[in-house]
Parts: C-alpha cells; sequence; structure tokens
C-alpha cells in the first residue's frame, strides 16, 4: 500500500549530463547495472522491484560485499569464525553462498548477543553481532536494496544513509532554531531496534519490492533468532543493533513519520537521525500538536514513546536546552543559542585522559603528550570542533592541569597542579611540546572556514 504521505511516483526530473548515476544514487558498480539506474530515476511500473534475488547472490555482488565486510573487522559471531579465518577460503566461502542464495536453502545463523556500557549510565545496550558469513549476506541485500529506498526517503532523515552524517542532522538543527522555530519537542522511542514489529515492517518493505525470494531473506534476519550465554531464544520483534542491514529496515519502519510531519514545512521541521528525533515548532500550541501526532503515530506503529526522555522545551527562554547526537542546544542567559558537549560526552572525554595522564605515569612529558593525549584529542575534537570556545577553553586548562600533577608528583609535590606550577609551566611550555590545544584549533578551523568562503 502506497505512503499517503508520501507523493506516489519517484521524481523523474532529468539529471544534470555527464551526473555520475552511481554516484547519485549511491548505488555500487557491477550490483547495480545502468539500464536499472536510469529505470530507478524514471520510476518503474507500479513503482515495485521485481527480480532482485539475482543480483543478491551474483559473485560480483558477494565479492564486492565481503571486501567490506573485511574492512569493517568486527568479532565472530555464534559460529566463532573470525574474519581472518573467512578470508582463509574465500572463494569456496562465497561460492557456497551463492548457491545457497540461488537455490533458496540459505538460513541465517542466530546472532550473538552482547551487551556494551551507554556512556555516562548504568544501562547497557544490547548489540546482536552475525556471523560473518551472514554478515556478508546482509551488506549484499542491503547494496540491492538501499538505492530503492534513498528514493524513497525524506531529505529530513540523516542516520546510516550514504553520504549523511550526524554533522549535517546538528547543521539543520542549529539553521531551524535560528530561523525562529524554537518551540521543540525531543522524542525517544524507548528500545526502537528491539521493538520494531516484523509484519507492518515487511509490509513497507513489500511496497517497493515483489521479489518474494528477497522479501523471504529480509524476514529470514529479522527471525534468525538470538544466541545468548549458550541458549537460543527467537525474535519476534525487532532488528537488532549490530546487523549490517537493520540501520536500513530502521529507517525504512521511521519513513512515514518523516513524510508525516514534514507536511506543513512553514509550521514545523523534523530531524531524525536513526530512532534520534526532534521536531522543531514555531509556537507551543504547534508543538503540543506535533507531541500528540507523534505519539499517536508511534501508537499505530506499535511503538512506544519514552516517557521521561520524550519532552517539550521552549528555546526562546533563557537556560532552555536540549540534547542531540552528543550536543546539547542551549540558550543562554543573554540569548545567544550555544552549542555545548553533552555533560556525559564530556565525561567520557576526561575518563579517557585520565587513564593515560596518572600523577605516577613513568613516561617522558613528550611521549605522554604525542603517542596518549594527542591522539584522543583530536579524534575528539573531530566531532566536538562546533562547540562553543569557552568549553573548549575549560578542556585545556583542565588537561594542563592533569599535566602539571605529574610533574609536580616528579618534583617530590602532592597534589594537583596549581598555583606557582602555572609559572614554572607556563601553557607556552606545553605548546612547545606540542600538546594539542582544542580552544587554538578551533580558532583555525573557524578561520580555515571562512577564508574558504570568500
Amino acid at each position: 500500500m502506497q505512503n499517503k504521505d508520501k507523493p506516489a511516483i519517484v521524481p523523474t526530473a532529468d539529471k544534470q549530463a555527464g551526473e555520475d548515476l552511481w554516484y547519485t544514487h549511491k548505488a555500487e558498480y557491477g550490483v547495480w547495472s545502468k539500464n536499472m539506474l536510469i529505470a530507478l530515476q524514471r520510476g518503474v511500473k507500479g513503482n515495485k522491484w521485481f527480480s532482485l534475488i539475482d543480483k543478491v547472490y551474483a559473485e560480483r555482488t558477494l565479492g564486492t560485499a565481503w571486501a567490506k565486510v573485511e574492512d569493517n573487522a568486527g568479532a565472530c559471531g555464534v559460529d566463532h569464525m573470525s574474519i581472518a579465518h573467512f578470508a582463509k577460503d574465500t572463494q569456496n566461502r562465497l561460492l557456497a553462498l551463492n548457491k545457497q542464495l540461488s537455490e533458496g536453502t540459505y538460513k541465517p545463523m542466530p546472532v550473538r548477543r552482547v551487551y556494551i556500557p551507554k556512556p555516562g549510565s548504568k544501562e547497557e545496550r544490547p548489540l546482536g553481532i552475525p556471523c560473518v558469513k551472514d554478515r556478508v549476506v546482509q551488506t549484499a541485500l542491503k547494496m540491492v536494496l538501499e538505492p530503492i529506498f534513498e528514493q524513497q526517503f525524506s531529505d529530513h532523515s540523516y542516520g546510516f544513509r550514504p553520504g549523511r552524517s550526524c554533522k549535517d542532522a546538528l547543521r539543520e538543527v542549529e539553521t531551524h532554531l535560528r530561523d525562529g522555530f524554537t518551540h521543540v519537542v525531543d522524542i525517544d522511542i524507548q528500545g526502537y531496534f528491539d521493538h520494531i514489529p516484523h509484519q507492518p515492517l515487511l509490509d513497507r518493505v513489500k511496497e517497493h519490492i515483489s521479489d518474494s525470494r528477497v522479501l523471504e531473506l529480509v524476514e529470514s534476519f529479522l527471525t534468525q533468532g538470538v544466541m545468548s550465554e549458550g541458549i537460543q531464544y527467537s525474535t519476534e520483534e525487532g532488528s537488532p543493533q549490530g546487523g549490517v542491514i537493520s540501520p536500513l529496515l530502521a529507517n525504512i519502519y521511521l519513513n512515514p513519520l518523516d513524510w508525516k510531519m514534514s507536511r506543513k514545512p512553514q509550521e514545523i521541521k523534523i530531524v531524525r537521525y536513526a530512532d534520534d528525533i526532534i521536531v522543531l515548532c514555531k509556537s507551543d500550541e504547534t508543538s503540543a500538536q506535533a507531541h500528540q501526532q507523534v505519539e499517536s503515530w508511534m501508537s499505530e506503529a506499535g511503538l512506544t514513546l519514552h516517557p521521561e526522555k520524550t519532552h517539550r522545551v521552549d528555546m526562546g527562554q533563557a537556560g532552555a536546552s536540549f540534547e542531540f547526537l552528543g550536543y546539547r542546544f542551549k540558550r543562554s542567559n543573554q540569548g545567544k543559542l550555544l552549542r555545548l558537549v553533552r555533560a556525559k560526552s564530556r565525561k567520557k572525554l576526561r575518563e579517557n585522559v585520565c587513564r593515560v595522564t596518572r600523577r605516577n605515569n613513568a613516561h617522558s612529558m613528550e611521549t605522554i603528550i604525542h603517542e596518549k593525549v594527542n591522539p584522543i584529542l583530536r579524534g575528539w575534537f573531530g566531532y566536538y570542533k562546533h562547540a562553543h570556545v569557552s568549553e573548549l577553553r575549560e578542556l585545556d586548562q583542565w588537561i594542563r592541569m592533569r599535566l602539571r600533577s605529574i610533574l609536580r608528583k616528579r618534583k617530590g609535590k602532592e597534589g594537583r597542579g596549581r598555583g606557582i606550577d602555572h609559572v614554572n609551566w607556563k601553557n607556552s611550555y606545553f605548546k612547545a611540546l606540542g600538546l594539542y590545544f582544542l580552544a587554538d584549533s578551533r580558532a583555525e578551523y573557524i578561520s580555515l572556514r571562512k577564508g574558504a568562503t570568500h
């Protein structure tokens, strides 16, 4: 059934002459042919695709899929086969998958359940790790299906989509806030990946896929089960995080919500990154209505909003704030919109730096800075370079205090770096040693960005 909140026909406008079809449609060479991409661009009859399974099990597709799985590395599944072990006999293993998929005898193994800590929380996030061979098949399936659904997805969805990133989503949120969409609904779906209803999800896949073999393959990954501590459990709902195909399926299921909330762009804006959703409105009344609309849609879709984490906030008020993708947007007492680092993310950075700057550290200061501290700071800054400079200066000061504490210890003194230590080891001392200064790096980044626009 066609989604009533989305135009029924794929746009047919011609692209500019010479534009690369594979790049435009985020498709893989050798998986999608030029004729298929032209059909995708123009729109196929009934907006449905037939006879796709042969594209999934094609030797070239499986070979490309294996290359991606090998590059991504990752842990073993329930069969204990590692990437390195699979690589020792790649050709025969891929030929076996080709045969099983073409004959319809392929069956995925259960995923291995592991739990990883949530940053800044005592809770743990469940992950499902598929076997290497199943990751290869999921990757092949994703490469075939993704360009079809990319045509259907809203521009306001950013999570796990080719050519899109967290930074793009954050930039859009900030733009809408500055444009007056200051009444925010911060949406949190309770256990989204673990509670996606299977049949409604399959129905959404069927809206554009009519190949029964492909549909059976999708269903097999939804129902492959979970192995935890030697016990196998069936999966009657959900698409476990950790699977290659799960992010695409998760986007397919929430796509109708994107279109529903985009129908009145002059009043409501939606920005979604996977299951992290921000709805921005012009007025409090509109935000209340939007909250109700989202809650109603979720109920009909078999999902539940988290009662504590879902909330509305008026970002026009001093001190108001909300968090999104590791950042905290806040309205200062002076009325300025600030982009700050989320407290959990800041705490995580401090924990990482603390581990390599213990006071009894035996390494030279040059080694501590260049081999321990700087790699952490450079990686962190790559994502948080848009944070307000005051926060970066504060972190710089704290990091130098950690280093002064090491030097102080080596002088036989107790306690943290303070007072006279700022004279003995000035900021210029650490700069001369090559310490990465976050605030300076931000200033350089802003300068280069401004220069690029002139």
